[in-house]
């Protein structure tokens, strides 16, 4: 909201300084430049560019925010539709003013305020703040890196457990020990001598 000056108004009460505004803003915004007092130019500034703004935004209620300024909808259409695409990448400074000298007659200082439509060209970055941006940027990754990292250990560690080894053959799920080796090679010589005793036992008994 434009801040309120102090001093004497334009016109002769707060209506008529509001209605002289407004008819400013709708002469600029038609013909994009006008010729008036600096008095009269650097009030009429704030209240273009809010308007300007309420046109940026471009939806309903900021479309009736600017009908209840200028009453003119064919110069609101204008704004919308023509001006503001213009600024749409403008942070600001919508005019500019530009000093004519003064008027004969009353000696008053006479100025020419007009729109800025001149496509908007970045600032290139110096080198501090291009480093600077870059290594905020690799903060984050390298973060995301170091939380990575044990995850994907761990899934390694749980793929080597679950896959068998290719030259032993699959893992057995119940593995024998040593001492259970033993016992079943004890057993096999046991039944083995047994075997024989028989097989002497036979030969005797055909004998």
């Amino acid at each position: 909201m434009p801040t309120p000056t102090k001093g004497p108004r334009l016109g002769g009460g707060p209506a008529h300084e509001r209605l002289l505004l407004a008819n400013l803003a709708a002469a600029l915004f038609t013909h994009k430049s006008i010729k008036t007092t600096e008095t009269k130019a650097k009030r009429l500034r704030p209240v273009a560019e809010r308007l300007i703004t309420f046109a940026k935004r471009g939806d309903l209620h900021a479309r009736r925010r600017v009908l209840a300024v200028i009453g003119d909808k064919s110069v609101v259409h204008e704004l919308f539709t023509e001006i503001a695409p213009l600024v749409e990448h403008r942070e600001g400074g919508y005019t500019r003013i530009t000093k004519l000298g003064f008027r004969k007659g009353d000696n008053a200082s006479m100025v020419q305020i007009e729109l800025v439509l001149e496509p908007v060209n970045p600032k290139p970055k110096s080198a501090k703040k291009a480093a600077a941006a870059a290594s905020q940027d690799e903060k984050p990754a390298k973060a995301a890196a170091k939380d990575e990292a044990p995850a994907d250990e761990n899934a390694a560690e749980l793929e080597l457990e679950a896959t068998p080894d290719e030259n032993n053959g699959p893992v057995d799920e119940n593995p024998t020990t040593v001492e259970e080796v033993e016992v079943v090679a004890d057993e096999s010589d046991a039944s083995a001598d047994e075997a024989a005793v028989e097989a002497d036992a036979a030969e005797d008994d055909t004998k």
